[in-house]
């Protein structure tokens, strides 16, 4: 795959960066089910990675890790965890808000990569797979290694088993963000795979 952007790959990250934008900061990227919060911000980070492998996806997890720390300090709305993290302790919830969202897009470009061998299609909607599941896995995973000894955090928990605690805490949504992410970020991919936008090494079937 090319080190450089093309034109159409830089239209399409300028295009991503900005519903990401949008997404973050209206209810566009989220579906508020009481008591669910269902997100879709993983998506623009997906399809990021998908047309412009491990490096668009770590630009735009990096963006996603931005709209969440603003979120987190109570600019373009406020998020009551990440704000109430926040004056916890600044940098940790500075690194919970980048680092897993900069590691999920990185990696959903090695995993497109490798599943497009096999087949263009279906790595589109692993991959979105994998964006949603990923990013749960690591932000739950910085949240407990960051924060899990602090006194919020232990209320949380309130003595339960750390994945017992886990489960509940993601809760059923995060089950609905798989689904959503899965299935928008395939169908999109499939478009973008037809248009040309998406280059992929030689599979075996398709």
């Amino acid at each position: 795959m090319n080190k450089k952007f093309n034109a159409k790959q830089l239209t399409l990250l300028g295009l991503m960066t900005a519903l990401l934008l949008l997404m973050s900061f209206t209810p566009l990227g989220y579906l508020n089910i009481e008591p669910l919060a269902i997100t879709f911000n993983v998506i623009p980070v997906a399809v990021s990675a998908l047309a412009l492998g491990p490096v668009g996806g770590l630009i735009a997890g990096s963006v996603f890790g931005l709209t969440s720390f603003l979120q987190a300090i109570g600019v373009g709305g406020v998020s009551m965890l990440g704000s109430t993290l926040f004056s916890i302790n600044p940098f940790f919830s500075i690194l919970l808000c980048f680092v897993p969202r900069m590691l999920d897009g990185f990696l959903l470009g090695y995993i497109f990569r490798s599943v497009s061998k096999l087949n263009r299609v279906a790595a589109c909607f692993v991959t979105g797979f994998a964006a949603a599941f990923l990013n749960t896995l690591f932000f739950m995973s910085a949240l407990i290694l960051l924060f899990g000894q602090t006194e919020y955090m232990q209320g949380l928990i309130n003595g339960q088993n750390i994945l017992l605690f886990v489960c509940a805490f993601v809760g059923v949504n995060a089950v609905f963000e798989m689904l959503s992410s899965t299935v928008i970020t395939g169908a999109v991919g499939s478009v973008l795979l037809k248009a040309g936008f998406i280059q992929t090494p030689a599979k075996k079937a398709d």
